[in-house]
């Protein structure tokens, strides 16, 4: 067949080397709506709900169950499901309803019915209605801090580097599993020696990632996953109760954590029970609701995959971080996952959760370039900032990052990689050499890192396991060493957990350990002129406003 030109050329472009499937209903391959998800109902009986979108108590799996019983406001339940879905979307849209108004609703639907109301939104419509339900006022972003050769000096200098270009979360995870406790310590100390109040994370097996909490060498946790279908919990010999039961763990050690869900996961696992991805992951919400865990990330997360191969993927993923909203959970919108070949379209995928404002934005924005994401690469890395922060400058849009002076960065990769370097020799782990300290300076990726004995290292961490060392003996090794500043910031993050405050909704610290959450934070938006506005926090617009390399007229050398 002789080809058309342009067509021929259009099927060179990038977007070409994404994966796309037509409807497939009855594997889970359909965005919402299914034709086999059940029809919203409820009824309740003696306070006990008897039926639950069209399925008898009897016929209940562990997730209705779980769900029935902890996870909606039943004394408004039944006059909800008579409510039309129509209406109730209208007020999420209208800045004339306050949002505890809707939330009053909203926390008493079904799984069906929240998917019904979301079904009814555009994708214009759902950025208005996420602009008034997130649960904090200021929006954030959450940073990954990985490289692939787990080298704990280039971790500690980007964890500062990250903090200091705005990021109140950082994550990294390992290459090598068992470099776990190296790993969580240098992202802990590279933080707060740059941005004290920062919070961490070290995502790795789940009893292993509680250890590391416990042990203080971490402050949350996120990656505690929940599913739609009782088959995949089963698989991974989990219940909803266990998964509740953990999150008490967290909470009673003051260690913040919220669970992982996401359209998809359940497509992927095989077990999708011919629903659609969103009512599965209505279902998912739901649970998290129940087990009294302060937020979710969700929004296809690791699986994004899967929703955006299918008609109105984007648009369900986005309707699925307003659910989580909705049920007045703390959001972490995803945004995180590498996702398309297209620069147009990895655009997209954030712009919806980018002009809103969530929470947090990504749940894993990468600051590190994505050659060295062990998380599989992110959706934007640390080459995006400077269009990032055009973004922001131009919509006027608090993205949670803001441009840097270079000068500044390099004393903070430099101190944070040195404060790292101390640790690492008061605890009788293999050494950082100075020339570590200084390639972690000026380095972009691991490529340009010295090469350690990785053996060494392994035999290391599991050395200060055995050994039973705790955040308080990393606040004396620092201290030891002169680091007294970051021995005070390591030392205040562990307070905080006595003190539990940032267990609250939505919860960040400031730069002066003032906690900002949904409580003291809450978002007031009642549409034009109220609400979060950039132009109105002066001290951010100021920032995002000074870009480096913009032109400054008045002082330009002719």
């Amino acid at each position: 067949m002789k080809r058309q030109k342009r067509f021929e050329e259009l099927e060179k472009r990038p977007i070409h080397l994404d994966g796309f499937v037509k409807e497939w209903p009855e594997e889970g391959f359909i965005a919402m709506m299914g034709p086999n998800d059940p029809k919203p109902s409820i009824k309740i009986e003696n306070g006990v709900v008897t039926e639950l979108d069209g399925k008898k108590r009897a016929d209940f799996d562990l997730i209705d169950s779980y769900i029935a019983e902890y996870g909606i406001n039943l004394d408004r339940a039944e006059e909800v499901i008579q409510m039309d879905s129509v209406k109730i979307a209208n007020m999420l849209c209208d800045p004339n309803v306050s949002r505890q108004e809707v939330i009053d609703i909203t926390t008493a639907c079904t799984p069906s019915k929240l998917e019904e109301i979301i079904s009814k939104l555009n994708f214009a419509e759902m950025i208005m209605a996420a602009q008034k339900m997130r649960p904090r006022r200021t929006p954030a972003t959450q940073g990954h801090v990985t490289n692939i050769r787990d080298n704990p000096a280039q971790i500690a200098a980007d964890a500062a580097d990250a903090a200091l270009r705005g990021f109140p979360e950082e994550e990294t995870t390992t290459a090598i599993a068992r470099y776990a406790p190296l790993n969580a310590i240098a992202i802990t100390t590279g933080a707060q020696s740059a941005r004290p109040g920062v919070l961490t994370q070290c995502s790795v097996e789940e009893a292993a990632e509680l250890s590391l909490g416990m042990r203080g060498f971490t402050a949350y946790a996120e990656t505690i996953s929940v599913y739609g279908t009782e088959p995949v919990f089963t698989d991974g010999d989990d219940t909803p109760w266990s998964k509740g039961f953990l999150a008490s763990c967290y909470a009673s050690r003051g260690l913040k954590m919220r669970f992982t869900s996401g359209s998809g996961s359940e497509v992927m696992m095989g077990y999708a029970e011919g629903k659609s991805m969103l009512y599965l992951e209505c279902r998912c919400i739901l649970i998290t609701k129940a087990s009294g865990v302060q937020g979710l990330q969700n929004g296809g997360v690791s699986c994004i995959g899967i929703p955006g191969a299918v008609p109105s993927g984007i648009r369900s993923v986005l309707g699925e971080n307003l659910i989580c909203m909705m049920v007045d959970l703390e959001c972490a919108s995803a945004n995180d996952q590498a996702f398309s070949h297209s620069d147009m379209r990895r655009t997209e995928r954030m712009i919806g959760q980018f002009i809103a404002g969530t929470d947090y934005i990504s749940s894993g924005y990468s600051s590190t370039p994505n050659y060295d994401n062990v998380f599989a690469g992110s959706n934007a890395d640390a080459h995006d900032y400077d269009d990032y922060y055009v973004w922001e400058r131009d919509l006027a849009v608090n993205g949670g990052l803001h441009p840097v002076q270079e000068d500044d960065i390099i004393k903070a990769r430099n101190y944070a990689a040195k404060s790292v370097q101390a640790v690492f020799e008061d605890l009788g782990l293999p050494a950082i050499k100075d020339e570590e300290v200084e390639a972690a300076t000026y380095a972009d990726t691991s490529k340009d890192m010295p090469d350690r004995d990785m053996v060494a290292d392994m035999k290391g961490a599991q050395d200060i396991l055995d050994r039973g060392v705790t955040g308080v003996d990393i606040v004396k090794a620092l201290n030891n060493h002169g680091f007294t500043d970051v021995a005070s910031a390591y030392l205040n993050l562990l307070r905080q957990r006595l003190a539990g405050d940032f267990l609250q909704t939505s919860a960040i610290f400031d730069e002066n350990w003032n906690v900002i959450s949904a409580i003291n934070n809450a978002n007031d938006y009642k549409g034009p002129g109220t609400g979060y506005r950039l132009w109105e926090d002066k001290k951010e617009w100021d920032r995002i406003k000074d870009l480096p390399f913009a032109i400054d007229g008045k002082n330009a050398k002719l």
